[in-house]
């Protein structure tokens, strides 16, 4: 009942521009109109989607919306009311020219929640190295003390013994900048009493969460993967005990923020033949390089007698109309797309 309110309030927001959410309708006297009803079906249907699966507010969502339902032609809306998949209706809305650029209608649809690509806080790329040790309170710095906080350098670290670690840079770990957050196995190692410790970014907010939960005299560990502070200070992440205890932490990973998406392309070499007057000739290129698309087929005639009739897929087909011998040359353009 909650969300079938919530989902009618939204109604309104997407359309009140128009004057045909229904209670306003209503106060007028005045049925709803196609529009509307085309409205409030869309935005019924698919808002309980857009919060479970974009984690979206559907008011936010309906109100930014308000826009392309407003200009969309009653045709587009009335596909895009019958439509099954959410892409679906979104690709119909999207596809149909109105008042708004391009670009503003997408905006419109992306701030629903989809993650753009190359998100520096979403799309972190994981780099796993070789189990490393990164922290041995019983080797530098005693034990943490109970009900307190110690903090550690994770990133920008060539050599971890400083606080009980190996000595080097982890597999590479400490020379890879600040990343984002990092995979470690936490031990804790003979707490004084039972209770917990968590891990956290340094500087932030201690959160309501374990990450290792122990007896006393245990020896205990746990996994996490732990987001870190990237700012300048030189540590990056604090712990926080309950009872004293000594810690071990092992890294086994971390997440940087990916790097620049880059759209590479080349040309492959060309294949070339030799036609007769007269006769015809198919010219197919070699393949792309593995990992590589076709985007194009690239034809080419030492005359401009030679009509092609067909290109596609690599493949060049023409007729040599001039009256002697022409070569006919194909080639791929091939692309990938990669992280710099």
């Amino acid at each position: 009942m909650k969300k079938s309110v919530l989902f009618a309030a939204s109604v309104c927001m997407a359309v009140s521009a128009l004057s045909l959410c229904t209670n306003a309708a209503a106060a007028e006297g005045k049925p709803r109109s196609e529009r509307g009803q085309l409205v409030h079906q869309i935005v019924m249907k698919w808002g309980n989607h857009v919060q479970e699966a974009y984690r979206s507010d559907v008011n936010r969502w309906a109100r930014e919306m308000g826009p392309v339902f407003a200009n969309a032609p009653l045709e587009s809306l009335r596909l895009a009311a019958e439509a099954r998949h959410f892409g679906q209706m979104n690709s119909l809305l999207l596809g149909t020219p109105s008042a708004g650029s391009g670009t503003q209608k997408t905006a419109m649809l992306t701030s629903a929640g989809d993650k753009v690509l190359g998100d520096a806080d979403k799309d972190l790329v994981f780099v796993p190295i070789t189990p490393c040790r990164i922290i041995d309170t019983r080797i530098a710095g005693g034990q943490i003390a109970a009900n307190s906080v110690r903090s550690f350098d994770v990133t920008a670290v060539s050599n971890y013994s400083f606080q009980g670690g190996d000595a080097s840079n982890c597999g590479g770990a400490g020379a890879a900048g600040s990343f984002a957050a990092a995979a470690i196995n936490f031990t804790v190692v003979t707490p004084s009493a039972a209770g917990y410790i968590t891990a956290f970014p340094f500087g932030g907010t201690q959160p309501l969460a374990a990450t290792v939960n122990y007896t006393a005299g245990d020896i205990r560990g746990n996994f996490a993967v732990v987001r870190l502070d990237q700012g300048a200070s030189a540590n990056e992440l604090s712990v926080y005990t309950f009872a004293q205890t000594h810690l071990v932490a092992d890294i086994v990973g971390y997440f940087i923020n990916p790097g620049p998406l880059v759209f590479e392309c080349s040309e492959t070499t060309q294949t070339v033949l030799t036609v007769a007057a007269g006769a015809t000739a198919n010219a197919t290129a070699p393949s792309c390089a593995a990992g590589y698309t076709q985007t194009s087929t690239n034809c080419q005639s030492s005359t401009w007698q030679m009509p092609f009739v067909y290109f596609s897929g690599g493949t060049c087909s023409a007729q040599n109309n001039s009256a002697s011998s022409a070569s006919l040359r194909a080639s791929r353009t091939c692309c990938r797309a990669r992280r710099t």
